[in-house]
């Protein structure tokens, strides 16, 4: 028995959101952080709990399409919109280059950062195709890594803008043909 978790949920809310397509009806209490709600109750353990302050990114989930820190937003925000994390980001399979890229440049060492750094990277991509190095650096250096130095993150997320504009090329001269 947890007196303080049993005072909050005293005062619990009920909410309905969307995770990774699938509706969700739930009871939160009220000061529930978004990422200790879908790693507790939904039990999608993919996002991280880092710093919890919103510094380091490992938290990192989409709320209705934009990545935001899932130790700043609290469950109640979340009622009546779309959550996207890191399991619903991979079911979908945009990103299986991103994750090859990552694997294939030694991106990742211990992991835990992985996920926030996926999401993130995602979003660049669908944002900024045509990203610079020093903009991908930028971009990335929002999401904290004590493992890679982000030479080989960078190095990652360059590789696949590069590729996915070499054949975003190839279908437009195809298109022409």
């Amino acid at each position: 028995m947890n007196p303080i978790k049993d005072a909050a949920m005293d005062h619990a809310r009920p909410i309905q959101l969307t995770v990774n397509g699938e509706t969700h009806r739930c009871t939160v209490a009220p000061r529930q952080h978004l990422v200790d709600f879908v790693r507790e109750d939904l039990g999608l353990t993919g996002s991280h709990l880092g710093c919890e302050h919103g510094v380091c990114g490992a938290c990192t989930v989409r709320l209705d399409g934009a990545i935001v820190r899932g130790c700043l937003v609290l469950a109640v925000q979340a009622d009546g919109r779309a959550v996207q994390t890191i399991e619903g980001l991979s079911q979908g399979g945009s990103v299986r280059d991103l994750q090859d890229a990552f694997v294939a440049r030694n991106a990742l060492q211990c992991g835990y950062c992985t996920p926030g750094m996926l999401m993130a990277a995602a979003e660049l991509l669908e944002t900024q195709p045509d990203a610079t190095r020093e903009q991908v650096r930028t971009w990335m250096s929002g999401n904290y890594c004590r493992c890679t130095g982000y030479q080989a993150i960078v190095d990652a997320v360059c590789e696949v803008l590069a590729s996915r504009k070499a054949t975003a090329a190839a279908a437009a001269r195809g298109a022409r043909a």
